[in-house]
């Protein structure tokens, strides 16, 4: 049948002569098109609205799109199907559907994708399972046999609650059988429980003090909310200077003019301290949004956030992918942080998607740091951010005095890792009843293990990485797949019995050193790998707030905004560590960031704190910066830097990784999507090369760098590259990455 696609699509929206409209359908899967289907009569498919349709063999959940995505190929329209129903769920707000468009267009990733990520509720789309407890029958008599444990039941349930059986049974210290016993002699009676509401934050419970410098970015922010318009605000505050305090003013003035606020934090361990900082403020808690949430809080709370329910959200970068249909104001809290740029699936950077999304809704967005990341220090510099600056401490104490210890001088003793003008330092804050805090950012207790017999390294089968020992887990674990084994007794290569030797320090190996050295102090180890889940996490953390620990030895979740009021020295194991990635454009400021962030954990309330930094590299202006407090400084190089090689935010940067099981076959592949790369004046492609971590999870890794001006239409070079290239390998994958973090 040749019909015009004019006509045929006429045709589909008269359904096809069956008094039937079809709707376009976006699946949440990896295609960039949505699929027609004919709409059922009584059956209400408004743009937004989540439907069941079948999709291949299956019936799966999708999306009614307010127009055609992808090509449009002629269907003949007696062979569409029929949506299968409607799903009794909030509709997606158009301003999500335009965002998740945006993304998808930025980041090359296919449309289904995005919207996979905003569905990332699954309860949110399941009949709602309502939830029964048990409460006092008002004016019932007692039953003729009362035992202690029926009075004790009684008692609780006097009050009126209702309750979950388990709960009360629990209360009263009996079993749930005295429950049914209570009910089913009419004392008691099962009814549903109510869903709990979600907190509301007043914008008016309390006020706060603010120093002059303050009070200037308080103006600053609100004015920005009043505006009702967008805009972008850097809110650059040295640690310690109540940043948060200042940009909690913003969301009050948000949620009085009605709208939706959504703190981003890049990581969950800040909630901490966050939320009673804001449940003083405010007097409630604001609705966290994490990975640790069970099912069913996610759908809950996705549905709040659809409805309005929910006025203010804490969560991660995932948190911005909500259904808000009233948001009015994003905060990015410790904007600078890589934990924002997400690399698996869809790759984007949360810090830049939050301001898309502020401009698709005209609302102001803050970013919050004691160290800004470049792109958004030169965009403040040159006036496309408005810029609110808190240059001192709240507490009116003076920043750190900090200071690099030179390996090269300062010699270590053999198989100890911390200095000798370190050790003397920690002493003195030990005498003097203060907190330490060692800083290294690597896991585990050595990154190597080798045989002093025959040379042999332990190494991960599946990528070309070591594996790192955990001794704690008396186990050798790769940090790229997840590969572990148990510490073997001999080598595996030469059979050598006790030949195995772990070289250089992880946190687990500084902590046994410092038990070693300081047997009476109390030891509080921060690592992802060492504290089982959110709840354990934050008990450590308000530990160390409480002053139940002496000395503290953690990774970067030790750099995430944490105060600790009895914090007074800061010793950096390893300054150098983050410099070593050469081929990583971004390794200098990670390592600034890094280090200013933790020495910035010292003395933060009444007393002026002390950093050590221990190095091989005094004199790299990341050192010389810290130790001279001079942020300027190192600004001013990096810009200098960044300009020279046309490097982000002064170019633009794509990376595209080709996999496969098979050596060669990547090796040829990746060059031949190299030579099919279009010609361009002002855009070039560097490589391909082999991955410095050439094997990952059994995949070879071959890599393409494209770089361009920032000016130029780097998504539309990369998509007339993509229609140049033949079909692939099954086995083959293709990753595409603009503006990539990760050069590994």
């Amino acid at each position: 049948m040749n019909v015009p696609l004019d006509s045929l699509l006429e045709i589909l929206d008269n359904g096809a002569g069956r008094g039937l409209r079809s709707v376009p359908v976006l699946m949440p899967v990896a295609l960039d098109q949505t699929y027609d289907y004919l709409v059922p009569e009584g059956i209400e498919a408004a743009p937004g609205a989540f439907v069941l349709v079948p999709f291949g063999p299956q019936t799966r959940i999708g999306i009614v799109w307010d127009g055609p995505r992808g090509d449009r190929k002629p269907v003949d329209p007696k062979k569409l199907k029929t949506l299968t129903s409607r799903i009794d769920a909030p509709r997606l707000p158009e301003i999500s559907m335009r965002f998740a468009e945006w993304v998808a267009r930025y980041s090359l990733a296919p449309l289904g994708m995005v919207a996979r990520m905003m569905m990332s509720a699954d309860a949110a789309f399941e009949p709602p399972k309502h939830r029964f407890g048990v409460c006092l029958v008002e004016g019932a008599q007692l039953p003729a046999k009362m035992t202690a444990a029926r009075t004790r039941v009684l008692e609780i349930a006097a009050d009126g609650l209702v309750r979950a059986k388990s709960d009360l049974a629990h209360i009263a210290g009996c079993s749930t059988g005295v429950i049914d016993g209570l009910a089913a002699a009419g004392t008691l009676v099962e009814v549903a429980i109510p869903e709990r509401a979600f907190p509301h934050p007043e914008p008016r419970h309390a006020s706060t003090d603010f120093t002059l410098d303050q009070s200037r970015a308080v103006e600053s922010l609100v004015s920005a909310v009043d505006a009702e318009n967008f805009s972008v605000t850097l809110l650059d505050g040295v640690t310690g200077s109540g940043k948060t305090e200042v940009y909690f003013e913003a969301v009050a003035r948000a949620l009085e003019a009605g709208g939706q606020a959504l703190i981003l934090l890049p990581e969950i361990a800040l909630t901490s301290q966050f939320l009673d900082r804001f449940a003083r403020r405010f007097g409630a808690a604001p609705v966290e949004w994490h990975s640790a949430l069970s099912p069913a809080e996610r759908g809950r709370i996705w549905k709040g956030v659809a409805r309005g329910d929910v006025r203010c959200v804490v969560g991660a970068r995932s948190a911005l992918f909500l259904p808000f249909c009233q948001l009015g104001l994003i905060v990015v809290d410790e904007e600078h942080d890589q934990g924002f740029k997400q690399e698996d699936r869809v790759h984007y950077q949360g810090r830049d998607m939050a301001v898309v999304r502020g401009n698709l809704g005209k609302f102001p967005v803050v970013l919050a740091s004691a160290t800004p990341s470049i792109e958004s220090h030169v965009n403040a510099l040159v006036g496309r951010y408005r810029h609110a600056i808190l240059p001192g401490r709240f507490s009116g104490v003076a920043m750190p005095d900090v200071s690099v210890i030179d390996l090269k001088r300062e010699k270590l003793e053999p198989g100890k890792w911390l200095a000798p003008q370190l050790v003397s330092a920690i002493t003195e804050t030990l005498e003097k009843g203060q907190q330490t805090l060692l800083f290294l950012n690597r896991r585990g207790y050595a990154p190597l293990t080798l045989c002093r017999s025959c040379g042999h390294r332990l190494e991960c089968p599946q990528c070309t990485a070591w594996l790192v020992e955990h001794r704690f887990k008396k186990r050798l674990t790769c940090h790229h797949c997840g590969f572990s084994l148990s510490l073997p007794e001999k080598c595996p290569k030469c059979a050598a019995p006790g030949a195995l030797v772990a070289c250089g320090p992880g946190i687990e190996r500084v902590q046994e050193e410092v038990a070693e050295r300081f047997p009476d102090a109390r030891l509080a180890l921060l690592s992802s790998d060492l504290i089982p889940g959110l709840t354990e996490m934050r008990e450590m953390i308000r530990g160390i707030e409480a002053r139940e620990f002496d000395i503290i030895i953690g990774t970067q979740i030790v750099a995430k905004g944490h105060n600790f009021p009895g914090l007074a020295l800061v010793g950096v194991v390893d300054g150098d560590l983050g410099l070593a990635h050469g081929a990583d454009p971004r390794a200098a400021e990670r390592t600034f960031q890094l280090l200013q962030q933790v020495t910035g954990r010292a003395g933060r309330t009444s007393f002026v704190g002390r950093g050590y930094v221990q190095s091989y590299s005094p004199d790299h202006p990341v050192m010389k910066a810290i130790v001279a407090g001079d942020r300027e400084a190192f600004l001013n190089y990096e810009v200098k830097t960044r300009q020279a090689g046309l490097l982000p935010p002064y170019g633009r940067l794509a990376a595209i990784v080709i996999s496969a099981r098979d050596k060669a076959l990547t090796e040829t592949t990746a060059r031949d999507i190299s030579r099919r790369a279009p010609q361009s004046d002002t855009i070039s492609v560097l490589g391909p090369t082999e991955a410095p971590i050439a094997v990952v999870r059994g995949r070879h890794r071959w890599r393409l760098l494209v770089k361009a001006p920032r000016d130029a239409d780097l998504q539309g070079y990369l998509r007339d590259w993509a229609g140049m290239i033949p079909k692939l390998k099954s086995d083959i994958r293709i990753t595409v990455d603009v503006d990539p973090y990760n050069f590994l």
